[in-house]
């Protein structure tokens, strides 16, 4: 059900219209996102006039239902004239419901003036053709929806990634999903450390010869490592105090090596099974890390975290 934005200036605010102002709200389109933002505002207005009536006495001679009626109608039309010049609330709700929708907030203000020109021109043409051909009017997909009335691109549901963030989710993605499968962890979650690790890919450790290690994810090369290593200085924190050393590192043929190898490292360690178990959750795995000593950094829970939660929330 579409709810015309010429009914804000009606003024009805029975139960009917709080349910239509519910399924507006709930349509994935910016005019009735904005339509039900501005009903709201004009809702909470008359509420509060409401309130300010009820707290005034009562008592005058000329106090009577018939007076009261007046009232409560001049009280709304206050309330949709207060409304419709903007107190703000409706533009703040916009914002909330068009970040919640994946729309952009310009969209959904400028969403009632696109589809109104969009069935504007639906009027047009209909009066012009005899409806025999198979496409659909200028505003109107195939289904008969109005959503194409919007110029294209105008609504984008995230916006776009930085180029360095894309190309290196794009690079790693397929083995962050693999390493996914077998350990419950989200792929967003170990790319976030990967990318944190190597600086989004600039700060990769390197073979003497410059060539890659493909240790994405900063593990050491422990007595019980078996392969390749290779000598890089590190920063640790001792005692919260950085140091510079030189330590092994574990080198890889391959991206895919590497978080493999992350992948069983957090399976098969014991230290890291409450890391496994807070999979779900980017702050728990994050300072689950941090707890069971995966690095001296006391940021890093929070660096993690905030890449996780920023750069990759996409």
């Amino acid at each position: 059900m579409n709810i015309d934005p010429t009914r804000i200036s009606a003024g009805s605010t029975d139960t009917a219209d709080l349910s239509a102002l519910r399924r507006s709200a709930q349509q994935n389109s910016p005019e009735a996102l904005k339509t039900a933002a501005h009903q709201f505002e004009a809702l909470f207005m008359n509420m509060v006039l409401k309130s300010m009536r009820d707290a005034t006495p009562q008592d005058s001679p000329f106090d009577s239902q018939q007076s009261r009626m007046y009232t409560s109608m001049l009280d709304q039309k206050i309330s949709d004239k207060f409304a419709g010049n903007g107190l703000g609330l409706a533009d703040a709700l916009m914002r909330q419901l068009a970040n919640n929708a994946g729309m952009s907030p310009d969209a959904v203000k400028a969403g009632g003036a696109a589809n109104a020109a969009g069935n504007a021109a639906d009027a047009a043409t209909s009066s012009a053709t005899t409806g025999l051909s198979d496409t659909p009017p200028p505003g109107k997909t195939a289904s008969g929806n109005a959503s194409a009335a919007l110029p294209p691109n105008s609504v984008k549901p995230y916006p776009p990634r930085p180029a360095h963030v894309a190309q290196f989710q794009d690079k790693l993605m397929s083995h962050a999903e693999e390493a996914s499968r077998s350990t419950g962890i989200p792929a967003k979650f170990m790319l976030g450390q990967a990318a944190l690790e190597t600086g989004w890919g600039k700060r990769e450790i390197r073979n003497p010869d410059g060539s890659s290690s493909h240790n994405l994810f900063g593990i050491k090369a422990g007595p019980g490592w078996k392969g390749k290593t290779v000598q890089v200085a590190t920063t640790e924190y001792v005692h919260g105090v950085p140091q510079k050393r030189m330590e092994s590192f574990r080198a890889y043929d391959s991206y895919a090596d590497s978080f493999r190898d992350y992948a069983s490292t957090l399976k098969n360690n014991p230290r890291y099974q409450n890391v496994i178990a807070a999979g779900g959750d980017a702050t728990g795995f994050a300072q689950g890390l941090q707890r069971a000593g995966y690095a001296t950094d006391p940021q890093y829970a929070a660096k993690l975290s905030r890449i996780i939660k920023g750069s990759l929330s996409a």
